[in-house]
């Protein structure tokens, strides 16, 4: 606590060090070394995709392909990410316990991408590496209290701090994996969001942290050139839950551990895309009366492309709609109160954008409901000539 309220008391972030002392080379080393593992693994796993049976054949209107594709491609991504960290990285308790819990995500996702695991299975064993993470240090302990009239400045959680943790970490691992619908999406966001973080660990001078955020992100763009539309291979649950799960961690053990009010709001912020579209997919599916864990065609990328985005589109809008989130995290950590406020006020200027395009989706929904039968029929007849 005492650390936190020396941090705290920092006026700006000193970033000298990186400059002084080779931080900035190590991360650019982690950044190669990731992608290059990445890049040239990915092959060899398509191939063992193929042999192991882990296809993604399109049997419903959610999946945007038409052919079956190979998935379980993250394994490549968790290779790079693992040797970089490995080489590079001190690994203390709660980074192993961090490496650990990944390795069981992993495991996980690949047992998930071959045999299509029930929803309730999955979410048990991603509350036990949840668990590993915490248990091993990775513990949102403290937060700083959103109420700036206050006097309270921080909120000691005691016991809370295990549920607080462990909601955190499976929440955004599955907000990963749930964007993950089109070519390129989930990995490309995952790869603006680390970038992010690196940018902040930086700035904050969590040395660790930022090599490992350069590890992700390079793991990822080792990755993209295969996944991007039209994709020769699909990172699967293996790579979206992976992603989310690092990031999750992560940001415990650097985010949330910043100065002020920014350590409240930062993390959601970096992660806003994510976490914005599993939160309504959640509230989204409970209003129908649905299991909030029941897949659907409703998420934001679906919702593009039923606006006549091609998914190219679609995938170029919500890169930018993260670069702006992970932006305004970049800009909320570099800067006072008064500036900090600017750019949340420009952050809640996107979120009503983006619900914006939730209503006139609804809207779209509601007018072809109400359309009379032999419109429809008419348009079908169109189409058909």
């Amino acid at each position: 606590m005492e650390e936190l309220l020396l941090t705290a008391s920092a006026q700006e972030p000193d970033v000298i060090w990186y400059l002084r002392g080779g931080g900035v080379w190590q991360v650019l080393l982690a950044l190669f070394i990731a992608g290059v593992v990445s890049f040239a693994a990915t092959p060899l796993v398509k191939v063992l995709s193929v042999k192991w049976g882990a296809i993604d054949v399109p049997k419903d209107d959610r999946r945007m392909h038409d052919h079956p594709i190979p998935r379980m491609g993250g394994l490549a991504i968790f290779f790079g990410f693992l040797l970089a960290v490995v080489l590079l990285v001190p690994l203390d308790t709660a980074k192993r316990g961090m490496l650990l819990g990944a390795v069981v995500i992993v495991i996980l996702g690949v047992f998930d991408d071959k045999y299509a695991l029930s929803a309730r299975l999955k979410f048990v064993v991603q509350i036990v590496a949840a668990l590993i993470a915490a248990l091993a240090g990775n513990r949102i302990t403290v937060l700083s209290n959103p109420n700036i009239f206050s006097s309270e400045q921080y909120w000691e959680l005691g016991w809370l701090s295990w549920p607080v943790t462990i909601i955190w970490i499976v929440a955004v691992t599955n907000a990963v994996n749930l964007i993950d619908g089109l070519d390129g999406l989930a990995c490309g966001v995952s790869t603006i969001s680390s970038a992010s973080m690196l940018v902040i660990a930086l700035l904050v001078t969590e040395t660790d942290v930022a090599v490992i955020m350069a590890a992700l992100a390079g793991a990822c763009i080792g990755f993209l050139p295969y996944n991007f539309n039209p994709a020769k291979i699909f990172m699967g649950d293996t790579g979206a839950t992976f992603l989310g799960y690092i990031m999750a961690t992560m940001s415990v053990q650097g985010m949330f551990k910043m100065y002020g009010i920014i350590s409240f709001v930062v993390p959601f912020v970096v992660l806003g895309l994510p976490i914005f579209d599993v939160t309504f997919a959640v509230f989204r599916r409970l209003a129908h009366g649905q299991n909030p864990m029941t897949p659907d065609r409703g998420h934001i990328h679906h919702r593009l492309i039923d606006m006549g985005f091609s998914q190219k589109q679609a995938v170029g809008v919500l890169y930018l709609v993260s670069a702006i989130l992970g932006l305004s995290a970049v800009v909320l950590t570099a800067t006072r109160a008064t500036r900090a406020a600017l750019v949340l006020f420009a952050v809640a200027v996107a979120a009503l954008a983006a619900w914006q395009i939730f209503l006139s989706h609804e809207r779209h929904e509601k007018q072809g409901e109400e359309r009379p039968p032999e419109d429809s029929a008419g348009e079908e007849d169109k189409r058909d000539g």
